[in-house]
């Protein structure tokens, strides 16, 4: 294998070595699949909830966000929302409920792509997965204030509401509404697999950074001086 190959795909173990230390070159694979797992069970679940507790509603109205879709008393709370000039909640992050199902399917991919790269490069390729579930809240508080920021001047409770950013998890409060955001499953499972990522970066330099340096170094004494049998 040349220096090039070494630098960009790593050194492969050889099977012997496999044979003898077993754990320490399979245990990066196994949780980079498992946080690859992880990430795709997560398209199929919650990822969070918002709970609004109002005088008329003293058992609360909570909707439910996953990565595509709302569910949950969607429309009673914009109904409610309507008064004080706050958008429908469907309105928000359109682009990112069309396309976060295929941007989630690719990361483990991504994932799977670096059990097969034993170099630096293995945590380009995990970077996305590793950071998506801080990039879902990041983009959520967004759009929570936007819309707590945006309210429309003409609503019939505008003068008893000064615009407000809703909190992306914990409590809340705006006028005599008590908000309480959560995380749920599907947001577990993502930094779940983000904590299994780094485990796996971890484990995978310890295994194979002695190898690619020995032979980095071989490369380089090979290439500057005579070669022996």
């Amino acid at each position: 294998m040349n220096a090039f190959a070494v630098k960009v795909l790593g050194p492969r173990a050889a099977p012997e070595l496999v044979h003898t230390h077993p754990w320490r070159f399979r245990l990066p694979s196994m949780l980079f699949v498992s946080a690859a797992v992880l990430l795709v069970i997560s398209i199929f679940t919650p990822y969070w909830q918002d709970t609004m507790y109002a005088p008329q509603y003293p058992h609360g109205l909570t909707v439910v966000s996953y990565v595509n879709r709302l569910t949950g008393r969607v429309h009673e709370i914009d109904l409610l929302n309507e008064y004080i000039g706050m958008k429908p909640l469907e309105d928000a992050a359109g682009i990112e409920k069309h396309t976060a199902v295929f941007i989630i399917a690719a990361l483990p991919l991504l994932v799977i792509a670096a059990v097969e790269i034993h170099s630096p490069w293995t945590a380009l390729l995990t970077l996305p997965a590793l950071f998506f579930p801080f990039g879902f809240l990041i983009d959520l508080q967004f759009w929570l204030a936007d819309f707590g920021l945006h309210l429309d001047p003409n609503a019939p409770l505008n003068m008893a509401v000064k615009p407000f950013v809703p909190h992306v998890l914990g409590e809340g409060h705006v006028g005599q509404f008590v908000t309480i955001a959560l995380p749920l499953t599907g947001l577990y499972l993502s930094i779940s697999a983000s904590i299994l990522i780094v485990l796996g970066l971890w484990f995978q330099r310890r295994a194979f950074k002695p190898l690619r340096d020995k032979l980095l170094a071989n490369s380089g004494a090979s290439g500057t001086g005579p070669t022996t049998k």
